[in-house]
C-alpha cells in the first residue's frame, strides 16, 4: 500500500528551505506562457502534431499508469546504471537488483508510470511484466569497461527489437557538446523517426558532456548550468523527443564561461534568476514552453538525506512547470520498502494540490 505524504510532511522534509521553495513567485517567464501538465495533455498537445494514432496511444498508456495516472505528471523508475556506471557500482549496495525482476517489481510496487532499463533487463522478464507496467526500453548506453574510459553513447539493440518487447516509449541518450554528439544526434533522430513510425513514444536523456564545461579553477560544473542544459533540451525536442529527461540545473552562465556558441544577456537578466525554480523554468521553456514534458533526474544516492533531496527536486520541477521525476539510485540502492517510500514521497508532491506552479 502506498505511503501518503501530506503538504505539511512535504514542507517538513524541505526543512529550512520550505518557504523559499513553496512560496516563491516567479517573475522571469510567466506561467501563463507555459503548456502545463494536465489530465488532457495528450489531447491538448499532441493531437494536432505529426504523431500518429499509435504514438498517441503509447503516450496515453504511459500517462495513464500508476499513482500519477491521468494527472499529466510522470514518475518513472530508471535502472540503466548497470551499464552506465557498472553493475558493481550500482547494485553492490543492494544486490537483489542484480536480478532484473526486482527492478520491475520496484516500479510496480511504488506505483510508477513506467520502468526504464536496458534491453537485457526488460527482455528477461518481458512476457511476465510488459502488460503490467509500461516499459521504457533504453537502446543506447555509455559502455564503461574499456580502458581508458571514454564517454560515448553506442547502440545496444534495434528499434524493432524494442517494439517487439512492447516498449511504450523508446529511451535514448545524447551527450550534447561532446566530440561524438554529431553522430549521436543523427543516430537518435533516425531512431526516433522509426520509433514513431512503429507507434512508440520517445524519451531523450539530454545530457551535456565536455571537459571544457567545468571550471578547473573554481570547481563550478557548467554541465548542469541552466543555459547549456536548456539548449540541450532545445536540441532534443528538435529531433522530436516527446519527453525530455534532464538533470536539475545547479548554476547558470555556462555559455559565458566557455565563450563558445551564442547567447543573449536577457537569458541571464530577465529569463532566469538565481532561484532554482527559475533556473528549471528556463529548461521547461526550451522544451517548447512545456509542449514536450520535462522530467528531471533524481541524482545519485546521498544516504540519509535521499528522501528530502528527492522531494526538493520534485518541488522545484513541479513549481517550474515540469512534468515529473525519473528517480532511480535513491530508491534501488536501499531495501525495497524504503525505496517505495521515497518514490511515493516524490509522487505525493505532484498529487498535492497546494503545491502549485510558481
Amino acid at each position: 500500500m502506498a505511503t501518503k505524504h501530506s503538504y505539511d510532511q512535504i514542507a517538513g522534509l524541505l526543512g529550512s528551505n520550505a518557504a523559499y521553495l513553496l512560496e516563491h513567485k516567479s517573475t522571469t517567464i510567466d506561467k501563463s506562457q507555459l503548456h502545463l501538465p494536465s489530465p488532457s495533455h495528450v489531447d491538448v498537445i499532441w493531437k494536432e502534431s505529426n504523431r500518429n494514432n499509435q504514438v498517441l496511444r503509447s503516450l496515453t498508456q504511459l500517462h495513464g499508469n500508476g499513482r500519477l495516472g491521468d494527472t499529466g505528471f510522470l514518475s518513472i523508475l530508471p535502472v540503466d546504471q548497470g551499464i552506465e556506471h557498472s553493475a558493481g557500482a550500482s547494485f553492490a549496495p543492494n544486490p537483489i537488483y542484480f536480478d532484473p525482476e526486482n527492478i520491475v517489481k520496484l516500479g510496480i510496487e511504488s506505483g510508477c508510470n513506467a520502468v526504464a532499463s536496458t534491453f537485457g533487463v526488460l527482455a528477461s522478464v518481458s512476457r511476465k511484466y510488459a502488460h503490467k507496467i509500461p516499459f521504457v526500453v533504453k537502446i543506447n548506453h555509455n559502455e564503461f569497461l574499456s580502458y581508458p574510459n571514454k564517454f560515448d553513447q553506442i547502440m545496444f539493440g534495434s528499434i524493432r527489437d524494442a517494439w517487439i518487447m512492447c516498449a511504450v516509449p523508446l529511451g535514448t541518450t545524447i551527450y550534447f557538446g561532446s566530440a561524438e554528439s554529431s553522430r549521436q544526434i543523427v543516430e537518435v533522430a533516425k531512431a526516433f523517426e522509426y520509433a514513431h513510425e512503429l507507434g512508440m513514444a520517445t524519451i531523450l536523456w539530454c545530457y551535456t558532456r565536455n571537459n571544457a564545461f567545468k571550471d578547473k579553477e573554481t570547481g563550478i560544473d557548467y554541465h548542469v548550468s541552466a543555459d547549456l542544459t536548456g539548449q540541450a533540451n532545445h536540441l532534443g525536442v528538435t529531433i522530436q523527443a516527446d519527453i525530455i529527461k534532464q538533470k536539475l540545473p545547479e548554476n547558470n552562465g555556462g555559455y559565458l564561461f566557455t565563450k563558445h556558441g551564442k547567447t543573449h544577456k536577457a537569458v541571464y537578466e530577465k529569463l532566469t534568476s538565481a532561484h532554482p525554480i527559475d533556473l528549471c523554468r528556463y529548461q521547461v521553456a526550451n522544451c517548447y514552453m512545456g509542449r514536450a514534458g520535462l522530467i528531471n533526474s533524481g541524482g545519485e544516492s546521498g544516504g540519509a538525506s535521499d528522501k528530502a533531496d528527492a522531494v526538493k527536486t520534485a518541488v522545484i520541477n513541479k513549481r517550474a512547470g515540469g512534468m515529473g521525476l525519473i528517480l532511480g539510485r535513491k530508491a534501488f540502492q536501499r531495501p525495497m520498502n524504503e525505496g517505495v517510500e521515497i518514490i511515493n514521497a516524490v509522487q505525493d508532491v505532484y498529487l498535492t494540490s497546494e503545491i502549485t506552479v510558481a
